[in-house]
């Protein structure tokens, strides 16, 4: 993978996220208790071999560029021919800024054309997914492909929210539409369409071609339904072809022994999800929990990196039934510097340094850095950000009406309370 260079779009608005992207861009949402989004394709990249890495942001870019400046370029070795670099706009060609995916390569092709890849893997900074790339790279080279695309099924009730393929027998991209009003469902499957994935490969010399040729500012909308017209444009079948190689636990035997097993394929090898919503991204959350959960962060041979902060362990204090003051967690994640003092927490994500009272209950929701809940609150499907101080006997998720007078609350019933809010 010496010769593959990452490209990773990390200059998203987030406006469907909004209020979470109020003061940072999209693929700095923290994720996961401990990780931002962007640690999920940079951790693909290193785990597939990737070390050559350019990222480009855009807009509130500040606390990415310290989240990577402080835990990613210590992974990058410039004697070994390693390095990530963020690429601040420029307006090296004319007086606008990024204009779409394929602007924004356009005006940094000074940055490539002096690596000189043979391929350049295109990738979006805000994505939930395990992929190894050099298996992407090897289907791209077996079919002589110029551009391989990922792809997955989606249901079509919302196939319009992406770009969506037709392929033949061979999975050459016949067809391509972005946000399509009617999405052309997969011949002989009424209910499913293959969906982009926002992940591409080129041959080099085929991107920049294209990309000296032509104006066009995005990828999905422009650039790929022009090419397959005149170049080599393959679809790669993700859930089908993308192997992860992890260990994972079989179920408790009779003995009560849990046997670790290494396995050629996970759960984690067909998962997606692009959190673009609020809805979106409390469901990513959601899935990182559980006995045996959708998304696992836990894979031995396939970790998730990121910047590792200095907390004490988690804490869960009182054991005291008699007054139902029992400081407890199931089903959840608990990030360090988290101190569960005589309340509850149930199928949630707890981020750093998250305090909760005696007597509050937080079910189903995302919590993130610094947050301190009252006693006696209680908080169901929400999602709080950090640096709130939530008083004694809030309630928040309960009754959805009343959160509506003062919170932002998703058709599903998500309420999201915005950055200190409470303080």
């Amino acid at each position: 993978m010496k010769d593959v260079l990452a490209v990773v779009m990390a200059g998203g608005r987030g406006e469907r996220l909004r209020p979470l992207t109020e003061d940072r861009c999209k693929p700095a949402v923290p994720f996961g208790g401990i990780y931002r989004l962007i640690d999920i394709p940079l951790s693909n990249c290193v785990n597939s071999g990737i070390y050559k890495i350019l990222v480009f942001p855009q807009y509130k870019s500040q606390s990415l560029v310290d989240h990577l400046e402080e835990g990613w370029l210590p992974y990058f070795s410039r004697p070994l021919g390693h390095y990530m670099k963020i690429v601040a706009p420029q307006q090296r060609m004319g007086e606008q800024w990024y204009r779409g995916t394929a602007d924004s390569v356009r005006q940094n092709m000074y940055l490539i054309e002096r690596e000189h890849p043979r391929h350049v893997l295109i990738l979006s900074g805000d994505h939930v997914y395990k992929m190894d790339y050099s298996a992407f790279r090897k289907y791209h080279e077996e079919k002589e492909a110029d551009v391989t695309v990922s792809l997955l099924e989606v249901d079509i009730s919302f196939a319009h929210e992406f770009g969506i393929a037709q392929v033949d027998d061979d999975f050459r991209i016949i067809d391509f539409e972005e946000k399509p009003r009617e999405p052309k469902a997969i011949p002989g499957d009424p209910d499913h369409a293959l969906a982009s994935m926002g992940i591409y490969i080129f041959r080099w010399q085929v991107l920049e071609e294209v990309l000296k040729g032509s104006d066009a500012e995005d990828f999905g909308k422009e650039i790929i339904p022009e090419l397959i017209k005149r170049y080599r444009v393959y679809a790669y079948p993700y859930r089908a072809m993308n192997r992860i190689r992890d260990y994972v636990y079989e179920p408790t035997d009779q003995e009560g022994i849990r046997r670790k097993v290494l396995m050629s394929r996970t759960r984690d090898s067909a998962y997606w999800r692009d959190v673009g919503t609020i809805d979106a991204y409390w469901n990513a959350n959601m899935d990182l929990t559980g006995v045996d959960p959708f998304f696992s962060l836990y894979g031995e041979l396939w970790p998730l990196r990121t910047l590792h902060r200095s907390y004490p362990p988690a804490k869960f204090v009182f054991n005291d039934r008699a007054k139902k003051r029992v400081g407890a967690a199931y089903d959840s994640i608990i990030s360090p510097g988290c101190i569960v003092s005589g309340g509850t927490v149930r199928h949630s994500v707890l981020g750093y340094n998250v305090y909760v009272h005696s007597f509050a209950e937080v079910d189903e929701s995302v919590i993130l850095d610094n947050v301190e809940i009252g006693r006696h609150c209680r908080i169901k499907k929400a999602i709080i950000d950090k640096d709130n101080n939530i008083p004694p006997g809030t309630e928040i998720g309960i009754n959805p009406r009343e959160d509506m007078k003062t919170f932002h609350v998703t058709p599903r019933g998500i309420v999201v309370v915005p950055k200190a809010f409470f303080r």
